[in-house]
Parts: structure tokens; C-alpha cells; sequence
């Protein structure tokens, strides 16, 4: 098709000096409430399927779950350690002192500078803490820093509690991808969330503010909310919230 001379067309900005930052290395992340280490079938699983074990609903919107006994859920934390893609995290709730959750950085192509934060499965011992926020803030934190452009989010579309902690964490909704895949032979819309590197700033500063011991009562109950702090950074809301 005949068109304008490609200097007369729109072109993204350039970007100066970029280098693909890293893949995700293994390193420890600690923060004031979680820690997070690689995860390891001898260390965690045992652990972890006891957090699980309460509820089977953790497993709803995984492709993969519930397991029925702890030698199951071995192997499958055998079959994932040490992968690349997805890299999986343990996570320890340093307050309960209790390995309670697992997550993951995935999809990560860092000759596009993108990284994407799934598999997120929180027990019900870990869900709704001071150490899940911890968690999360740590993975981006450490994706952003490492020189990644976009961090990305996706989940079910009908997964409500994963779309408002998207948009609790700060990140910008973009839309549904309409049957994007079968889980567990059942459709599956995919809502997307992203943020990206010029957010990162007030980002961080929105999760310092609200990690910190002065947001927090005696009871522990929050006096500024995290998605009060990251509303002001989010370039889009998610219209079914």
C-alpha cells in the first residue's frame, strides 16, 4: 500500500543507552514484612501444602491444584524449582515466621524489557497481610531496579479479588483479551494489568508510605490505604471494580 515517505511517519521515541536487563537470578528479597527465596520441594513444599491445605479455593483460577496430599504437591515443587520461566518464589510471612505463599516472575523477555509477576497463590494465612503487600512490592521493586520497562499482571477476567489487587498495587488496566486460553478445560477471558517504568517512582514512594510502622494502629489496622496512594499513579482503572 502506497503511503507517505517513512520519515513522514510516526515512530516511537528512541531510547538512549538501552540494555536488556537481566532475567531473574535467584537472589534472595527481604523486605520490613516477607521474605522471598527460590522456591525448593526439600525446603517449602511440606510447608507450604500444610498453608494450603485450609482452603481449596486457592487453586480456582491456577491451571494446576488442589493437591490431596503433601507428596503431590512435592512433586509438583520439584517439577518447577530452578526453572527459568517460571521462576518461583517461596514466600515467608516474617511475622508468623510461616512459609505461606509462592509467586512468580514469568513471561520475562528482556530484549523488550518486560517481566510479568504470576502464579500468585497466597494462603489463607497470608492473604490480606502486611507481608503479601511486602511480597509484591519486593518483586516489582526488584524487576523496575533491575532495568525492566513494564511489569506485567494478567489473570482470569473473573478472578474480581486478582483484578482489584492489580489496581490496589498500582497497576494500569488494559483491557480483557477475550478466549485467551482453557484452564482446566473451561474458557478463560484474560483481564491485563501493567505498570511501567516512569511509574515506578511514585510507585515506590506509595509503598514506603504505606509499609511504613506509622501507617498502622496498635491493632495493626491501616490508617492510609495502599490504593488511595497508588490511585494517583494508575494511567487507567479497571471499569468492572
Amino acid at each position: 500500500m502506497n503511503g507517505p515517505s517513512s520519515d513522514a511517519r510516526p515512530v516511537g521515541a528512541p531510547l538512549a543507552n538501552w540494555t536488556p536487563p537481566p532475567r531473574p537470578s535467584g537472589e534472595v528479597l527481604t523486605g520490613a514484612y516477607a521474605r522471598l527465596a527460590p522456591l525448593s520441594a526439600e525446603g517449602h513444599a511440606a510447608l507450604l501444602h500444610r498453608a494450603f491445605v485450609e482452603s481449596d479455593a486457592v487453586w480456582d483460577y491456577l491451571p494446576y491444584g488442589p493437591f490431596s496430599s503433601a507428596a503431590q504437591y512435592y512433586r509438583w515443587a520439584r517439577e518447577h524449582e530452578g526453572r527459568s520461566d517460571p521462576f518461583f518464589y517461596a514466600i515467608k510471612n516474617l511475622e508468623t515466621g510461616a512459609w505461606e505463599g509462592v509467586a512468580s516472575f514469568l513471561n520475562v523477555v528482556p530484549g523488550g524489557g518486560s517481566i510479568e509477576v504470576g502464579h500468585i497463590n497466597f494462603s489463607p494465612a497470608l492473604q490480606r497481610t502486611r507481608a503479601a503487600t511486602d511480597a509484591m512490592y519486593l518483586m516489582m521493586k526488584w524487576a523496575f531496579e533491575a532495568g525492566y520497562r513494564r511489569y506485567e499482571w494478567k489473570c482470569d477476567a473473573l478472578n474480581r479479588p486478582s483484578r482489584r489487587a492489580a489496581q490496589r498495587l498500582g497497576l494500569s488496566y488494559e483491557g480483557v483479551f477475550r478466549q485467551a486460553t482453557v484452564v482446566k478445560g473451561r474458557n478463560r477471558d484474560t483481564a491485563w494489568f501493567a505498570a511501567i517504568d516512569s511509574e515506578w517512582p511514585a510507585l515506590k514512594e506509595a509503598f514506603e508510605a504505606w509499609l511504613a510502622p506509622a501507617n498502622f494502629d496498635a491493632d495493626g489496622s491501616q490508617r492510609e490505604r495502599l490504593a488511595d496512594l497508588t490511585g494517583l499513579v494508575r494511567a487507567a482503572s479497571d471499569p468492572a471494580l
